[in-house]
This record gives C-alpha cells, sequence and structure tokens, in this order.
C-alpha cells in the first residue's frame, strides 16, 4: 500500500466499490423492466415481482454489509484514540469531540494528537479540517 497521506487514505475496493454494485444495480434495473413487460402477461406478474423484491434486498443487503462492520470500526477507534489521548494528557477526550472527529485525529500522531483534539473541541472543526491540519500523517492500514 503506497504512503498515505490527506490525498491517499481513502480505501476503495474496486471488485466492491465498482464492480458488485454495478452487478446489484443491473439487475435491480433489469428486474424492474422485467416487472413493466410482464403486465402484458399476467403469468409472469409474481415471477417479475419476486425479482423486484430479491434485487432490492440485494441493494439492502450490500449497504448494509458496508455499514454495520463501519460502525463497529468506528467504535473500536473512539475506544483507542480516547485511551492514545488518556495516556498521553491524562484525561479522555473531550465530550465535545464527535465520533467523526475522532475518527479523523486518528491520523494525527502523538506530538500533535492532544493539541488538534482540543482545537477540534473548542472550534468544532470538521473532520476534513482537522485531516488537513496534521503535518505527520500518521497511518492507519487497518481500517477497511
Amino acid at each position: 500500500m503506497p504512503e498515505q497521506s490527506y490525498a491517499k487514505h481513502a480505501q476503495i475496493v474496486p471488485l466492491f466499490h465498482g464492480v458488485l454494485f454495478l452487478i446489484i444495480i443491473s439487475t435491480f434495473i433489469g428486474s424492474l423492466v422485467n416487472l413493466a413487460h410482464s403486465f402484458d402477461d399476467p403469468s409472469r406478474h409474481y415471477n417479475a415481482a419476486l425479482l423486484v423484491t430479491v434485487s432490492a434486498s440485494l441493494i439492502l443487503l450490500f449497504w448494509f454489509c458496508r455499514i454495520f462492520p463501519l460502525k463497529a470500526q468506528d467504535r473500536a477507534i473512539r475506544a483507542e484514540e480516547n485511551l492514545r489521548h488518556y495516556v498521553l494528557t491524562g484525561k479522555l477526550l473531550d465530550s465535545r469531540v464527535t465520533i467523526q472527529q475522532v475518527i479523523a485525529l486518528r491520523f494525527a500522531p502523538d506530538a500533535e494528537f492532544p493539541a488538534l483534539a482540543a482545537r477540534a473541541a473548542a472550534e468544532g472543526l470538521a473532520p476534513k479540517d482537522i485531516k488537513q491540519a496534521i503535518k505527520n500523517w500518521r497511518a492507519d492500514n487497518y481500517r477497511v
């Protein structure tokens, strides 16, 4: 994996985000077309409606299969960064720091982390602004 930075830290899995998503969307569109054509032949209504239902379910499955693990990972990141802040400062993270800010703060090295966390809480920095304020990027190669 190339060295991470603000410009190159997002991780895209081409087979998942591109190919699989396209296949699922194509299947859904095809099932809608099939349903529209089935209006001329009532004996096909049930099968066509079933295909639409299954392909809509695949879209939901695709979405939740991505979101649920990310939520669990976000909770782990919050716990890790809270512990890191405690080790560095003797205090837990400010309660005003949002989960999105914590996720952005994980890229800050120990030397920059406490000050940037305090600034994020005081100024309500957006995650993008936090990431751009980091001088020495700390890679997170384990996030999916």
